[in-house]
């Protein structure tokens, strides 16, 4: 095992240990002895970035199941080591301020952190992992720990839903993308990303091409919150504030912009990613930013901005699939989407992540997230201000810090689609600038809104649960330095362009970059007088203007009926889904064995007669059969004399009798057809049987029909049905020798593979060992079962009698 693939599982390693941690430190808190991994991880992730400038990729494969393709094959290049630095970076920050946001003696700090843990192992597998299926298991295992993280606070009703539906919409979409990846593995025959990107031109041709790319894009889209999937996220915020900053801010919500950014090589170049890509970026950018208005809780403004932030960056990754049209590299000024999605990236974590932890700050100190009983804390929180106003003016897109920089840039990418030439976009082209625009205004206001209705205005000291004073320094520590980075990014850009931004961009569109090529990264703050200046100008403008008439407007989000909400949409679909399978699975259990029988059986007439006739599989061909002698007719007639004795029998006892003489005719069947072996073990467990009944009915009472057996004609069909499906399909089968049956190898491989002349033997002990050991292991489970079940009955016997 390299030390890669022990980087990423040693949270999965680590976390089996934390119980002992909290069990035996008690008076340590257990977040001490989990920040120290993820600050390794992410100094081992800092030593790549050399390895990272010089366009370099490292590669380690450990065997798992190759004989399914299926390796773990770690794989870092500039998109992958961006995230992992993402996760182990912003991941060392987070649990050091949960270390003083969640109390020791309060808080089950051990399952915390286990799903904490849980959580970054399967992100940073997501994200290193070459082979498809291996991300798709880290995939749903993120989805797994986030629902453990986003319902820790399981006694409140609120924290469970949201967890349950970040779940269900999350799982949805992880099912999507297993079903696109089979068809890429169909197309390819490989579930390696880096082997699936050598063959473009088989991918795109191929008829599943389209179904591939939609279920890929289901999968990102859910992850990623986008409309009409993001009702997920708002929900979510009930998780305690260390996992919003965590999973919001740099990590879970990211997963779905990793994944397109690795495919886009795959299927950037294809107008449906285009197109579907960059509108619904744009609708939920549109839509996030112009919903956190309405929000009163602080939590749940920042929930619809990491909606809206996504969208933008997702609006970036679409706008620039365009840049792969135009072979050239040179003043390809398509490229500056690819550019500012990657940095914005960066922004969007440092400043989002401090703006959730003094979030937290703010619920910690203060009692309440709800922002019309806060005001006035700038005074009595100035440091926790100043993170604020930092994060909050990087949000809204204000000079000087690295928001401006990414936010320009991407003015920039939406006014370059007017000028494309494909997809008709010179006509419809221009919505991209403008709801780009018309986003950002209502992103520079819910900004604003963030910061100076909370710390400015009228102390409401008699609203407040606490009484207010600044955070202890433990807890100021992680905002502090990720707001520092905000201002360090926003006037040293540059140090990120050519050790993170760059390298990212080679990765996501490689196609680009041949022979040695590079992308050139100078970012600066003033490039002149233009159109992406006087779009800033114009949102501050409105922004301002919208914020000072904030009563005036805000009524128009009472037109929307709440019933048409798509929360509601969701409510429905799930009541009805439920009524629905409650209403299925009344019709169809019953409680009588009849019925269950008729179901399965009418289902196994229907589904392979009707097969078989569809394929036009029967054939018969008797040359080779074997007469029927007078012996195998006998034992046939007194085997169907036995089998209607059992069903007619009125004694318990005639019952066995008749039930054991159908098994030793079928020993005899197997004596008549030279299989001694199998005769033997027919013989052996037909004695045991019939001994078991006999010694279990002993102790039950006479058996009474008190109904005659009448004739029914559904049961009958039924049963004549199953018995000449079943009958054509064995003389089908015998008829149609499609290859060497199976027993060929078992004779000529059980003695020389597991030296055994008894092949019947070695079929069970050796070739299907594991087989037979379950079946042995659920035999014993149901006979502790029974053993229990049975001692119950005794003692509560024994109980009566006592009474």
């Amino acid at each position: 095992m390299s030390w890669l693939h022990l980087a990423i599982l040693s949270p999965f390693i680590l976390a089996v240990f934390i119980p002992l941690f909290y069990k035996n430190f008690r008076r340590i808190h257990t977040g001490w002895f989990v920040f120290p991994l993820s600050a390794v991880l992410f100094g081992y992730f800092l030593h790549f970035i050399p390895m990272n400038q010089n366009g370099d990729v490292y590669t380690k494969t450990l065997k798992w199941i190759p004989s399914l393709h299926v390796n773990f094959t770690a794989h870092i290049d500039g998109l992958s080591l961006l995230f992992a630095l993402l996760i182990s970076g912003i991941g060392a920050l987070v649990i050091l301020y949960s270390i003083f946001y969640l109390s020791k003696a309060k808080e089950a700090l051990h399952s915390f952190y286990v799903y904490l843990l849980l959580f970054m192992g399967a992100m940073l597998g997501v994200v290193l992992s070459d082979n498809l299926i291996v991300l798709y298991s880290f995939w749903e295992l993120t989805s797994l720990s986030s629902f453990l993280l986003i319902g820790f606070w399981y006694e409140r009703k609120k924290s469970t839903s949201g967890a349950q539906k970040s779940l269900v919409i999350t799982v949805f979409g992880g099912l999507s993308m297993l079903a696109g990846i089979s068809l890429l593995y169909i197309i390819t025959g490989t579930f390696s990303i880096q082997a699936m990107s050598s063959q473009i031109e088989v991918i795109t041709s191929h008829e599943l091409f389209i179904p591939a790319l939609i279920l890929f894009l289901l999968g990102a889209f859910t992850k990623s919150a986008q409309f009409p999937f993001h009702i997920w996220l708002p929900d979510a915020m009930e998780a305690p504030t260390p996992v919003s900053a965590y999973l919001h801010s740099a990590t879970m919500v990211k997963a779905g912009i990793y994944l397109l950014a690795r495919m886009s090589p795959i299927f950037s170049d294809n107008a449906v990613w285009f197109i579907t890509v960059g509108i619904v970026g744009s609708i939920t950018l549109f839509w996030g930013s112009f919903s956190a208005i309405k929000q009163k809780d602080l939590k749940g403004i920042l929930a619809f901005s990491t909606i809206s932030q996504l969208g933008l960056i997702m609006s970036l990754i679409g706008v620039g699939s365009a840049a792969l049209h135009y072979d050239y590299l040179d003043d390809n000024f398509y490229v500056i989407a690819l550019t500012a999605a990657v940095f914005h990236l960066i922004n969007h974590a440092t400043f989002k992540g401090s703006l959730f932890m003094i979030v937290g700050i703010i619920d910690h100190e203060t009692g309440t997230r709800d922002i019309r009983k806060l005001g006035g804390l700038m005074s009595i929180m100035p440091i926790s201000f100043t993170i604020a106003l930092i994060g909050g003016l990087s949000m809204a897109g204000i000079p000087p810090f690295n928001g401006f920089l990414s936010k320009e840039m991407f003015f920039t990418a939406m006014t370059n689609v007017m000028e494309m030439d494909i997809y008709h976009l010179e006509t419809w082209g221009v919505l991209f600038p403008i709801v780009a625009w018309i986003g950002s205004i209502f992103t520079f206001l819910y900004s604003i809104i963030l910061v100076f209705k909370t710390f400015t205005g009228a102390y409401q000291p008699e609203k407040l649960a606490k009484k207010p004073h600044e955070a202890p320094i433990g807890m100021l520590i992680s905002p502090i330095i990720l707001a520092s980075l905000v201002i360090v990014f926003g006037f040293f850009p540059n140090i990120l362009a050519y050790t993170i931004i760059e390298p990212a961009m080679s990765a996501i569109a490689p196609q680009l970059v041949q022979g040695g090529e590079r992308f050139y990264i100078n970012i600066q703050f003033w490039h002149g007088l233009n159109l992406e200046i006087a779009m800033t100008l114009g949102v501050i403008l409105l922004g301002i203007l919208l914020f000072v008439t904030l009563k005036k407007w805000t009524k128009i989000y009472d037109l929307l009926p709440k019933k048409f909400t798509l929360n509601n949409l969701y409510n429905g679909l799930l009541k009805g889904i439920e009524q629905g399978s409650k209403s299925i699975t009344s019709f169809f259990m019953t409680g009588f064995i009849r019925d269950y029988l008729v179901y399965i059986f009418s289902f196994f007439i229907v589904l392979v007669l009707g097969t078989m006739w569809a394929k036009n599989a029967f054939q018969f061909d008797f040359t080779n059969v074997a007469p029927i002698g007078v012996y195998e007719a006998i034992l046939a007639l007194v085997t169907v004399a036995a089998t209607i004795t059992t069903l007619l029998s009125k004694s318990r006892l005639t019952a066995i009798i008749s039930l054991g003489v159908v098994g030793y005719t079928v020993a005899l069947f197997f004596v008549l057809f030279r299989a001694p072996d199998l005769a033997l073990t027919q013989l052996v467990i037909e004695t045991i049987s019939v001994a078991l009944f006999l010694l279990c009915f002993y102790y039950l009472p006479q058996l009474k029909r008190n109904k005659k057996l009448t004739f029914r004609l559904t049961n009958f069909l039924i049963s004549l049905g199953v018995g000449v499906v079943v009958t054509l399909v064995a003389l089908s089968a015998n008829s149609n020798r499609l290859f060497t049956s199976i027993s060929e190898y078992f004779l000529n491989e059980s003695y020389r593979e597991a030296g055994g002349k008894n092949v019947v033997n070695v079929i069970l002990v050796d070739f299907r060992g594991f087989d037979t050991l379950f079946e042995i292991t659920v035999l014993g489970i149901a006979a502790f079962g029974i053993f229990a079940l049975i001692k119950l009955q005794l003692e509560r016997r024994n109980g009566n009698e006592k009474q």
